[in-house]
C-alpha cells in the first residue's frame, strides 16, 4: 500500500510544545482547520471541518511528547480506514529542533487525490511549524490553495 510520508523540524521547540499543537483543540484549530471540535483523548473522535469538506479522526494512540495516532473514521472514501501518525523527537546540534515524522498510511492505491493530499499535508505541516515557532499558523480557510481542489 502507498503511504504519505513527511519530515519537518520545528526550531527552538520542545516535543511537548509540538505535542500540544497535535492534541488540543486550540492547537489543531491553530494550524489545520479552524473548525475543529470533539475529544482529543484516546478513544475520542476529532471532527475537522474545512471549506471543502471534512474528516473525523478517532484518536488511537497518545504518548505525551513522543507520539500521536489517529484512524480516519469518516470523510472521503479514500481516507476511511487510513491512519495518521506523528512521531516526535528532540535533536540538538546545529540549532535546536523537534523533529516531526508524519505518516498517512493505508491508502489502497496511489490515486491523483493522494498526490493532492500529500501536497496539502506538506502545507499544513508548514502551518504546524509556523504555529509552534511564531504563535500563528495558517489553518483552513487561511491555508495555501494549491489547486482547484483547494
Amino acid at each position: 500500500m502507498p503511504d504519505i510520508l513527511h519530515r519537518i523540524g520545528v526550531k527552538d521547540a520542545t516535543p511537548d510544545q509540538v505535542y500540544a499543537a497535535l492534541t488540543t483543540l486550540d492547537g489543531l484549530s491553530g494550524w489545520w482547520a479552524e473548525k475543529t471540535t470533539g475529544s482529543t483523548d484516546v478513544g475520542g473522535v476529532i471532527a475537522f471541518r474545512f471549506s471543502t469538506g471534512g474528516f473525523d479522526m478517532k484518536v488511537t494512540g497518545s504518548d505525551p511528547g513522543r507520539r500521536v495516532a489517529w484512524e480516519v473514521v469518516d470523510g472521503p472514501e479514500e481516507w476511511i480506514g487510513t491512519t495518521v501518525t506523528w512521531e516526535l523527537r528532540h535533536e540538538a546540534g546545529d540549532g535546536d529542533f523537534t523533529i516531526v515524522l508524519f505518516r498517512h498510511e493505508g491508502w489502497r492505491e496511489p490515486v491523483e487525490f493522494m498526490s493532492h493530499c500529500s501536497t496539502k499535508w506538506a502545507t499544513f505541516l508548514m502551518s504546524l511549524k509556523q504555529l509552534v515557532e511564531t504563535g500563528e499558523g495558517a489553518p483552513d480557510p487561511r491555508d495555501v490553495h494549491i489547486s482547484d481542489w483547494h
